[in-house]
């Protein structure tokens, strides 16, 4: 299957935008960070799978700090524009909403990429997340500061 992407150009207006919105500082502290995330997903011998696509733009966003401010919000907005772009409406709602609470456990080092994957698969591919998959999320989410 052929996947729709986005360029760099688009995630820079996306970055402004959310900061015009919500507040926080504009610029970019390394670009070749983000142009990095952006050429990974187009790669199917690393990213096969949509949904690890999805996984590695919200991952790498979140924690590479391209952007000098809102590199959570980003990550959000970028992850939630790559799904509308392929044709995955039916879930924006459900992941913007898990993602705003799943994006500061990322940043803190409590959800790493494999949760985080198994959260987009599960957010893109079942109604609802599954109990085992629950009950990884609390042990994350529970996690001391190291």
């Amino acid at each position: 299957m052929a996947f729709n992407y986005f360029d760099i150009a688009h995630a820079i207006e996306t970055h402004d935008f959310i900061i015009d919105e919500s507040g926080g500082s504009h610029g970019i502290r390394d670009i070749g960070l983000l142009e990095s995330v952006l050429d990974h997903i187009q790669n199917d011998l690393y990213y096969p799978e949509f949904e690890t696509k999805v996984a590695h733009l919200v991952f790498s966003v979140n924690k590479s700090h391209a952007f000098s401010d809102g590199n959570k919000r980003s990550s959000i907005a970028l992850g939630a524009y790559f799904l509308e772009l392929n044709g995955l409406d039916y879930c924006l709602d459900r992941f913007i909403i898990e993602m705003e609470n799943i994006s500061v456990h990322v940043a803190d080092n409590r959800i790493d990429k494999d949760l985080l994957y198994e959260i987009i698969y599960s957010i893109i591919n079942e109604d609802d997340f599954s109990e085992e998959l629950r009950i990884k999320i609390i042990d994350a989410t529970n996690q001391q500061d190291n």
